[in-house]
């Protein structure tokens, strides 16, 4: 009975080793440097993404924060920071009607 559990046991690290050397040496082929670099590249950008999300979030409660502040201090209704900014652009200038041209042209 014990060389049988000893046989199974070996069969198992046998098993689990030659799994772990296949997937060594596939990740030093280059098809498996090209998935690795794949899969860091896909993880860096979901982080990049959920990070510029939280960016955003935190810009967009800090600038409420700001505008109850404002409005609280002077009375003034504050609204996001593009309608203030689109009122004191200079208003754009009309674009130029295209010239006729010349019959002989």
């Amino acid at each position: 009975m014990r060389r049988l559990f000893w046989l199974g046991l070996g069969l198992a690290v046998g098993v689990y080793a030659t799994r772990r050397a296949s997937e060594a040496a596939h990740a030093l082929t280059p098809a498996g440097v090209g998935a690795n670099i794949a899969e860091g590249l896909r993880e860096l950008g979901a982080g990049l993404g959920a990070f510029g999300a939280e960016v955003r979030a935190g810009m967009t409660e800090r600038e409420q924060e700001l505008a109850d502040l404002v409005e609280r201090r002077t009375g003034t209704h504050v609204g996001p920071v593009a309608d203030a900014l689109a009122e004191l652009a200079p208003p754009a200038r009309p674009t130029p009607r295209p010239r006729a041209r010349r019959a002989g042209a």
